[in-house]
């Protein structure tokens, strides 16, 4: 049964059923650089913003399993600039994003981090700074 809704400015169909499907049998984010590992131990720590947990948890999708994780910029002293999405099954209907470009839904096309993802679908984009490691890097 697909829900339709307006998620971070867009209007979408969403799959529940496909895509916790799907999320239950994946593993979490792969990656073993310092900055994904990084983002994954956030994820597992419920350190993501509210924005990000709020969006997710209604949905089923565990916050660590992320379906594309990467850094944009920083260290900084107030964070690190990460993009990190998560698929969903469903469609957009009309686009739109949050103003200030913080969350979008979008199309990814880098299939790494969703391999065997029900179609249609749309990916969930975050551009958010999350905190460093106390040492001050990632």
């Amino acid at each position: 049964m697909e829900n339709i809704l307006t998620l971070y400015g867009a209007k979408v169909t969403i799959n529940p059923e496909a895509t916790g499907a799907w999320y239950r049998q994946a593993d979490e984010w792969g990656c073993e650089c310092g900055d994904c590992r990084h983002f994954v131990a956030l994820a597992r720590e419920g350190r993501l913003p509210a924005l990000v947990t709020d969006t997710l948890a209604p949905l089923g999708i565990p916050p660590e399993k992320a379906t594309y994780v990467c850094t944009l910029s920083g260290p900084e002293e107030d964070g690190t600039l990460y993009q990190f999405n998560y698929r969903l099954a469903g469609e957009i209907l009309v686009p739109g994003e949050l103003p200030g470009a913080l969350a979008r839904c979008g199309h990814d096309p880098y299939p790494y981090g969703a391999p065997n993802f029900p179609t249609p679908h749309f990916d969930l984009e975050f551009y958010l700074r999350l905190p460093n490691l106390p040492d001050g890097g990632n």
